[in-house]
Parts: C-alpha cells; sequence; structure tokens
C-alpha cells in the first residue's frame, strides 16, 4: 500500500510581515500547492491522501476560502482524508460542520470525525484520533489505539499533537505519548504513525515507522527549506518513507558579517542569486563595522531588493551593525555652522561605548544622506 502523509496546511493562514499581493499570493499559493500533492500522488501510484490535522487555519474563513479549497481537494482525484487538529476542532462552531464545507465537499475528500478504525482498502484501515476541542485534557491519541490487536490488517494512525520526546512541557496533558505507540508497532497492531503538529518534517533521515510529515508550504524562520510531504508504503513487514519537496514558499534567515564595501558588494550578489523572490521570506542578520558610505550603499540595496523579495526586513535583536563614519566622509558635502558641529559631536558619540551610540549612528546615516552623499 502506497500514499502520502501530510499535514498542517492550516489553509487561510496569514502572516503579518507580508503585505497586500503578497499575502494575497501566499494565501493562495497554499491552496494550489494541494494541486501539486494530487498531481504527485496520482504519478507515485498512491491509493490515498492523509492530512493528519490542522486542514484549515481557524474556523471564521469565508466561503470563498473554503470553496477554493475544497475545489483544489476535489482536483487531486483520489480520496483525501482529512483529521482534525487543534486549529480546527470537531466540537462547537467547527468549520467542519458549516455549510460551507458540508455543501460543498467533494466526493473523494473524507472528513475522520470518529476515533478509531476507518477502513479505505480491503485489509487497510486508518485508525483516527481526530480533536474535539482546542483543549483536550489527556494525550489526544491513546484512545483510537484501544482494542487495536494484530490480524493481517494493514493500519495507519493519523493524529496531531506533539510527541513527548519533542515537547518542551514533557508534563502537558495533551502531550503524545511515545511508548503505547511503540507498543502497538512492536506487537504488530498499528504499521504506521502519520502525525501533524509539527511543522518541521521529522525525523529527517525517513527512518521508523512514527514520522511527522511537515507543512506543505513554509510557515515560519525555524522551518528551513520549502514544505515537503512524506510519501510512505507498506506491506506488513517493512516501511519505506520517501520526503518530497512541494512548497513553493521559504523562510530565509541571512546572517552575514559586513566589514567594508567589498562584504556589502558580496551581498549583493547573494541577494541576487536568490529566486523566487516574489516567494522568499527574507530576514537579515547584519554584523560588522561599515563608515557612512557603505552604510548608505546597504541602505539603498536593501530598499531596492525590499521592492522584490516577498519580505525582507532586518532581525533587530540579533543585528549589531556599528556605523563608525571617516573622519573625511562630510569634508566634500555641504554641511557647515551648527550641522558641522552636531557632526563631529554624533562622530564621537557613535564611536563611543555609550549606550546613545546606535542611535548616534542612524542620526549620522540619515544626515549623510539627506545632504547627498554619495550614490551609485
Amino acid at each position: 500500500m502506497r500514499f502520502l502523509h501530510t499535514s498542517d496546511w492550516q489553509l487561510g493562514m496569514t502572516r503579518h510581515y507580508l503585505e497586500g499581493e503578497a499575502q494575497s499570493r501566499y494565501t493562495g499559493d497554499r491552496v494550489e500547492t494541494i494541486r501539486r500533492i494530487g498531481e504527485l500522488a496520482r504519478a507515485r501510484g498512491c491509493a490515498f491522501v492523509v492530512v493528519a490535522g490542522d486542514v484549515f487555519e481557524h474556523a471564521n474563513l469565508s466561503r470563498r476560502d473554503v470553496g477554493r479549497a475544497l475545489d483544489a481537494m476535489g482536483s487531486v482525484g483520489l480520496p483525501v482524508y482529512l483529521l482534525p487538529g487543534n486549529h480546527d476542532p470537531l466540537g462547537p462552531g467547527s468549520i467542519y460542520a458549516q455549510d460551507a464545507f458540508v455543501g460543498a465537499r467533494p466526493d473523494n475528500v473524507v472528513l475522520l470525525d470518529e476515533v478509531g478504525p476507518w477502513p479505505v482498502a480491503e485489509g487497510v484501515e486508518l485508525v483516527a484520533a481526530p480533536w474535539r476541542s482546542k483543549r483536550p485534557d489527556a494525550d489526544p491519541v491513546a484512545p483510537a489505539l484501544e482494542g487495536l490487536e494484530p490480524d493481517g490488517t494493514l493500519r495507519v494512525v493519523v493524529g496531531h499533537g506533539m510527541l513527548d520526546e519533542l515537547d518542551p512541557d514533557r508534563t502537558s496533558q495533551v502531550t503524545v505519548r511515545r511508548a503505547p505507540l511503540d507498543e502497538a508497532l512492536a506487537r504488530g497492531a498499528i504499521h504506521y504513525v502519520a502525525l501533524g503538529d509539527r511543522h518541521i518534517r521529522w525525523p529527517e533521515d525517513d527512518r521508523g515507522a512514527i514520522h511527522y510529515s511537515g507543512t506543505h508550504e513554509s510557515t515560519g524562520f525555524r522551518e528551513h527549506g520549502r514544505g515537503h510531504v512524506l510519501e510512505v508504503a507498506l506491506d506488513g513487514s517493512t516501511v519505506d518513507v520517501t520526503s518530497h519537496e512541494v512548497g513553493q514558499w521559504e523562510h530565509r534567515v541571512l546572517t552575514r558579517q559586513l566589514d567594508g564595501a567589498d562584504d556589502v558588494e558580496t551581498l549583493r550578489t547573494e541577494l541576487a542569486a536568490l529566486t523566487p523572490k516574489e516567494r522568499i521570506i527574507l530576514k537579515t542578520v547584519f554584523t560588522g563595522t561599515l563608515n557612512l558610505s557603505e552604510s548608505a550603499e546597504l541602505d539603498r540595496l536593501l530598499e531596492e531588493q525590499a521592492e522584490i523579495f516577498a519580505s525582507l526586513n532586518a532581525w533587530e535583536r540579533h543585528t549589531d551593525l556599528v556605523v563608525i563614519p571617516d573622519e573625511d566622509e562630510f569634508e566634500d558635502l555641504d554641511v557647515g555652522g551648527y550641522a558641522a558641529d552636531a557632526v563631529t559631536e554624533l562622530r564621537e558619540l557613535a564611536a563611543s561605548e555609550s549606550a546613545d551610540a546606535p542611535a548616534a549612528g542612524d542620526a549620522l546615516r540619515l544626515l549623510y544622506r539627506l545632504v547627498g552623499g554619495p550614490t551609485r
């Protein structure tokens, strides 16, 4: 049996650092990637696609957003099994009870809304562990294992939540305990565990029978690279897991030491090589020392590139770029009188260890640009 394991689509998600058309493209591409998943599933001869929780971002999506998502799922051409997670649990107000979902759900889309086995083919079952509220009071996966015995049926547990070995708060009531899963796998009652909640694929070496697929489209800077899905092949005795990149978006952190004009030009080359810029969300971390003209050139470069990237912002908390003016940088500019005195004071302050040194550097950079510092 071969299928695709994916999770955490969180359709309808927005990001605060995306504006205007970039946010619209991000929202639309998260739906469009479902079609890419369908193409992959058909090409690889998969029997179905299973989404291990958090299909939707929340219950207050527009009818249009839900309709477009369901239309993409319908295009997969194979059964698509949806597990409610912590973002889209069952219960009062659930998105799955709304007419926007119920009335438009394609025949190939199946909601795993009951705990326990779901026959999906002869001799094959999904063992579902849906969330019924945002705040369960126990391990959300363990109840699905009750009563399962090895009887020749291939079983895939579909759950959502953080494994105890990965959860910083191991005492949390909603932590997924690994021991019962390992025990059920060892005695042949289940054969694979498809988990969601962790947006990063785990384990990265694709070994074992307990896996997080990670999200299909990048959602944050801790996620390296683009989104993945997992192709899983089971024959009752072995598990073969293969990761496939399907995502189009990427969050990147660019950390660089800048100590002169050459470093700024190297950065220019690096930024030019990143593609596709319209789907890269970039955060910069710069350290080092530049003079005013070099700093002004860096500012111009970043302003130009910010128009092209989906998002380009400095990670202020980790940035430590010092601007120290050269003695002759204001000599050829029309600065005299009180402004010249201010330049002298600001230069001394910027070069000091005072807490006001960064602000003095910023003031010098602004003044340098306002009075017409050299341009490219």
